[in-house]
């Protein structure tokens, strides 16, 4: 197994932490004395969120988040419309998303940590805009509509919660030839702009990965298929927690949250992650039995 590398980003500079030393073979590792390819995972720290950044496929693995009912106040004068989408130059230019990459593309521009969530300064809000929280996204009737409303979801739970802790990210899902798209044991049924949840017997169905790339100068950004979020409610040192996966698709809006629900061990197959591991999941509140799962 080959080491990685973590760049951490804080705004005070880059720290390269090097693992070589804990896969050496031997004393010394004359595999990589001329140099470690990778791959490198570039953690970059901002005022309200934290991003885990792919540099292949130039997409946050995810974007993580800890919100509060004090972190939700808005700040004086933080506005939206002074905020700017931009690169970020923190990004080697080779693994770094391009503002000409979305440019007629047809996607949005998809916050992964939303703007809606850094309002406690004009700095904090205007560190959303930067291109390593975007994702190519639908835009009407998903990042427009339903996603946000999602996202507003997320924010009311500080209402139920002391703290409400959020990662998401894109994920790209192999379709079956039934037309479903298989997210580990659990089939997410697609019909017309609506999308239902439905577990079925495992077939002898083949698999096939489809996604559109973006890019200004040849292709260089794919299309996540889906996204998901991870969410733990903690109160009263109890945890309640919720995991949802939605189609990168025109949803209506008059569809119940709940229908996207799954285990959070499904997440984690297929993104590569894990979540919550220095808890104890099983005792775990179901997120959607204790409140209502629904967006407006």
């Amino acid at each position: 197994m080959l080491p990685s590398y973590t760049n951490h980003q804080n705004g005070h500079g880059v720290r390269q932490q090097n693992y070589q030393n804990l896969f050496k073979r031997g004393s010394e590792s004359d595999i990589l004395k001329f140099g470690n390819p990778g791959p490198v995972v570039d953690m970059l720290d901002h005022i309200e969120y934290t991003v885990s950044y792919d540099r292949r496929n130039r997409l946050p693995h995810w974007a993580g988040e800890h919100l509060t009912v004090d972190s939700l106040k808005k700040g004086s004068g933080v506005n939206r419309d002074n905020s700017d989408f931009r690169e970020d130059t923190s990004l080697p230019d080779l693994f770094r998303a391009h503002l000409s990459d979305y440019k007629y593309s047809g996607y949005d521009r998809g916050h992964q940590a939303p703007a809606g969530d850094a309002v406690s300064t004009q700095e904090a809000m205007d560190e959303t805009f930067l291109l390593s929280n975007m994702a190519p996204q639908v835009g009407v009737g998903f990042n427009r509509e339903y996603w946000a409303y999602f996202e507003a979801f997320v924010r009311d739970l500080t209402q139920s919660f002391a703290d409400v802790y959020v990662f998401t990210g894109p994920l790209f899902l192999p379709q079956s030839t039934e037309g479903t798209s298989v997210l580990g044991n659990t089939n997410i049924k697609l019909s017309g702009t609506n999308v239902t949840k439905a577990v079925v017997k495992a077939s002898q169905a083949s698999y096939t990965m489809t996604y559109k790339v973006i890019g200004g100068n040849g292709p260089n950004i794919p299309v996540p298929t889906h996204f998901f979020k991870v969410l733990l409610a903690v109160d009263n040192g109890k945890y309640t927690a919720g995991a949802f996966v939605l189609p990168n698709q025109a949803i209506d809006s008059s569809t119940l949250l709940s229908e996207f629900q799954v285990d959070i061990s499904a997440v984690e197959k297929a993104a590569g992650l894990q979540f919550f591991t220095k808890l104890d999941r099983s005792a775990f509140a179901d997120l959607c039995k204790a409140v209502k799962c629904v967006v407006n």
